[in-house]
């Protein structure tokens, strides 16, 4: 028991930074499996590859929205887009998901909460504005830093970085939707 602790040890950091080469070099004299190691956490999971499919297509898509105009009520290639109609719009079209119509619909549906370390592409994150704590604006995250979004009226739908000054500081939380 003592050496399986301290050979967990001594793996731990290599695990915590992604290191997936150190973690195979390890296992075998640990006879852990790379399966063990790769498992999600408790209550985790993992998408399936049909999920994987419809989720590259969604992100594809939502690339392609670039430019779009924004409309208040828009969720529509033909009438444009606000920020919750483009998701609604790309997770009805490319996931076959019914999302529900406002930000604050997304979010009291309770979808699993991410942290904005564990972002992946496909989650939904969400923004505050005008000083409020509650989450006002959505857009969904394509990895990288990087989300995409209708950010309000006279523009049009674009990329932005998490890391930009007035998204960090209004930046509230995160979803990520089962079915993706």
């Amino acid at each position: 028991m003592q050496i399986f602790l301290l050979l967990f040890l001594i793996l731990l950091p290599s695990l915590a930074t992604g290191q997936a080469g150190a973690a195979e070099r390890h296992a075998s004299t640990t006879k852990v499996t790379a399966s063990r190691a790769e498992r999600p956490p408790s209550g985790g999971w993992q998408r399936s590859a049909k999920e994987r499919q419809k989720l590259n297509r969604l992100l594809r898509h939502a690339q392609q929205l670039q430019g779009m105009p924004y409309r208040w009520g828009g969720a529509s290639e033909r009438t444009g887009f606000d920020c919750s109609g483009l998701l609604v719009y790309l997770f009805r079209q490319d996931a076959g998901m019914e999302l529900p119509r406002s930000t604050h619909g997304m979010i009291r549906q309770r979808h699993r909460q991410v942290s904005r370390q564990a972002l992946k592409p496909g989650d939904a994150v969400f923004f505050s504005h005008n000083g409020s704590q509650r989450a006002s604006h959505v857009g969904l995250y394509l990895g990288d830093g990087r989300f995409i979004h209708a950010p309000s009226t006279g523009k049009t739908v674009r990329i932005d970085s998490l890391d930009n000054g007035y998204w960090k500081r209004h930046y509230r939380t995160a979803r990520r939707f089962r079915t993706l």
